[in-house]
């Protein structure tokens, strides 16, 4: 039996039916932010020299592939949160027995417990689809309580010369110095990158990637 957790959370109904739809209706592999290999997010995770037995969340995984590479490079405590239970299921489906070595949470990032930290905290999905300023507050308290002292951030979000919108939502674009004002002192930025990431319908986005460790004051 998959060890798949349902959260009694307080979810934005619109945003959950949103996505929902989305992976109900279209191929998870012709969404415009499908990667088959997510090459960028995986070497920033590898420079966080985790052990395999340090617990990984993947915020707003969804169907992302992310997961399955994780697995083969021998991570053992791996959850994979997403507002969609359509998207988790894809991705179990892809997966078959191994998804059953993985916690599969449905929940919204902005609200949801875990009953441990994490040692990383990996978004390619979540943030800059936060356009209200409730919403990223709720997010990075829910990051704050979730993520270890030490541990890393690897966020992802739509660069200033990006797309504006997103399966026709509107986001937020950052660059380094909006970001980190964004989430505040505790979090010190080690890395930024950039990715010029081509959708399956051939257009390219320009992504920046951001490395951060978690540096609460004591």
């Amino acid at each position: 039996m998959l060890k798949q957790i349902d959260t009694e959370t307080t979810m934005t109904t619109d945003r959950k039916t949103h996505w929902e739809h989305i992976y109900q209706t279209r191929d998870a592999e012709a969404v415009s932010w499908f990667q088959p290999t997510p090459a960028l997010s995986l070497a920033l995770i590898q420079q966080c020299d985790l052990a395999p037995d340090h617990t990984i969340l993947d915020v707003g995984g969804g169907a992302s592939t992310l997961v399955d590479h994780l697995i083969q490079a021998g991570y053992q405590a791996i959850t994979v949160l997403d507002i969609a239970q359509q998207a988790l299921e894809i991705a179990q489906q892809r997966l078959g027995k191994a998804a059953e070595q993985v916690q599969w949470l449905v929940a919204d990032a902005t609200d949801f417990q875990l009953a441990h930290q994490v040692h990383l905290w990996h978004d390619r999905a979540v943030f800059h689809f936060l356009t209200q300023a409730h919403d990223r507050h709720a997010y990075i308290g829910n990051l704050k309580k979730t993520l270890l002292p030490g541990g890393h951030l690897i966020i992802a979000a739509f660069a200033p010369e990006g797309p504006k919108q997103c399966s026709n939502l509107d986001i937020v674009q950052y660059d380094s110095r909006k970001i980190s004002l964004e989430l505040g002192h505790a979090f010190e930025l080690q890395q930024t990158r950039q990715e010029i990431h081509t959708t399956p319908a051939g257009a390219e986005q320009a992504f920046n990637y951001f490395l951060f460790r978690y540096t609460p004051a004591l």
